[in-house]
């Protein structure tokens, strides 16, 4: 016999819930000085990279593409595949809600002014963009950031000896 679910969900739960799965695009240039990542402002002031939604009829690469010209303005060289991945708890709805995040690198050619304001797009050498990702954040999250950036870090250097080889 069945038996309808005694469980119901809110409206706003299940409007949260279709947008469970995000984009970032992890944005990098490289000059003599090292490595440097462009990382941009949440409205509560936090350093992120620029992320958004997956966009329907949109790879998760050209999704990534977008928000970081809408964010930051970047223009440049998206890679295809996401190179890692992370989770994003929101507490604050009930019951908490957990985005997946997919990471591409994006090779950062040149910048425009971002269409979104307040986003303040800033470069930062490796060990400034880790204090700044761990800043207001609860260290599981911020670890994960880190995580996520050091992989970036990896890839880059191979990256870059593929290509003073090839």
């Amino acid at each position: 016999m069945y038996r309808p679910s005694s469980r119901f969900f809110q409206l706003d739960h299940l409007r949260q819930l279709r947008g469970a799965e995000q984009v970032a695009a992890v944005c990098y240039r490289v000059r003599k000085s090292g490595i440097e990542f462009l990382l941009v402002q949440t409205r509560s002031g936090r350093w992120i990279f620029p992320k958004g939604s997956a966009e329907a009829g949109l790879t998760h690469a050209q999704a990534a593409a977008l928000e970081a010209f809408e964010e930051a303005g970047v223009h440049g060289r998206m890679e295809e595949a996401s190179f890692a991945r992370y989770v994003r708890r929101k507490r604050s709805s009930v019951p908490a809600v957990e985005t997946v995040v997919n990471a591409h690198l994006c090779e950062v050619l040149w910048l425009d002014p971002p269409q979104e304001t307040g986003r303040n797009p800033t470069w930062f050498s490796v060990e400034r963009a880790k204090r700044r990702l761990l800043e207001g954040r609860k260290a599981d999250f911020g670890s994960e950031l880190i995580r996520v950036l050091e992989q970036a870090v990896s890839r880059i250097q191979r990256l870059s000896r593929t290509t003073v080889r090839g």
